[in-house]
C-alpha cells in the first residue's frame, strides 16, 4: 500500500483498536479525509493549552517521553498498516507542534502568537528544508516518522522566538 492511499474501513478499525494505533493517529485526528497533518497539528493545540501551564523542565520531560512513545507507536502502527509513514500517523505532528510552541512558555506573548507558531510549524513540516527532507527520505520506521517533525518544530520554534524579539 502506498503512503498516498487512504485507509480502508478495516485498516481504520485495526488502527484504532490498539493503543499504539490510537496514539499514532493522534487520537483519531489523523483519520481526517484530507490534510491529516494539519488536523493532527490542530488537535495538538488542545493538550498544549494544559501543557503550557507546566514548568519548563516538566514540559521537556513530557516532550522526550512523547517522542519515545511516538517512536514505539508509529513503528507498531506502521507495521500494522504495511507503510512506514502513512499520512494518518500524526503523533509526530503533536510533538513537533509542542516543540514549535516551546518559546511561548517563557515569552510574554499574546494568544495570537500560538497561531503564528502553528503556521510556522506547518510551513516547515510541509516545505521540509534541509535537513528535514533528507531525514524524511532516509530514516525509516517510527524514529523516521518522528524525527523530521521534531526538526521542523525546532526550526519553527527558532523562527517564532526570533520574530518575537524582532517585533517587540
Amino acid at each position: 500500500m502506498s503512503a498516498k492511499k487512504t485507509l480502508s474501513s478495516g485498516q481504520r478499525r485495526a488502527l484504532l483498536a490498539t493503543p499504539a494505533g490510537w496514539l499514532a493517529s493522534g487520537f483519531g485526528s489523523g483519520l481526517a479525509p484530507v490534510a491529516q497533518g494539519t488536523f493532527g497539528s490542530l488537535a495538538a493545540l488542545l493538550p498544549w493549552l494544559w501543557l503550557r501551564e507546566l514548568s519548563l523542565p516538566i514540559y521537556v520531560v513530557i516532550l522526550l517521553a512523547g517522542f519515545a512513545l511516538g517512536v514505539w507507536a508509529c513503528t507498531a502502527a506502521g507495521r500494522a498498516l504495511g507503510v512506514d509513514d502513512h499520512r494518518s500517523l500524526v503523533w509526530d505532528e503533536f510533538i513537533g507542534q509542542w516543540i514549535a510552541l516551546l518559546p511561548l512558555l517563557v515569552l510574554p506573548a499574546p494568544w495570537w502568537w500560538i497561531v503564528i507558531g502553528f503556521v510556522l510549524f506547518r510551513l516547515f513540516d510541509v516545505w521540509k528544508p534541509w535537513p528535514i527532507r533528507w531525514l524524511d527520505r532516509r530514516v525509516k520506521g517510527g524514529f523516521g516518522v518522528m524525527i523530521d517533525d521534531v526538526i521542523a518544530g525546532v526550526f519553527a520554534a527558532m523562527v517564532l522566538a526570533l520574530a518575537f524579539f524582532l517585533l517587540n
